[in-house]
């Protein structure tokens, strides 16, 4: 996700997103734990969408 996609979303859909995230961050670290993974590239990119996601929520909080 791009942070302009991010920007669009209302504060309470990032937080959603980023616990759907975490989420399948951490299935697919099980995943690669167990050698099964398909695309490993995919943690690399969760974590970073992940960031920016706080990111944007931090800028919220501290121009509010």
């Amino acid at each position: 996700m791009k942070v302009s996609e991010i920007r669009e979303l209302s504060t309470e859909e990032i937080k959603t997103k980023i616990v759907e995230f975490k989420e399948e961050l951490f299935n697919l670290s099980f995943q690669k734990a167990t050698g099964v993974i398909e695309k490993p590239s995919r943690i690399r990119d969760l974590r970073h969408t992940i960031a920016r996601m706080k990111t944007v929520l931090r800028e919220r909080e501290i121009n509010e």
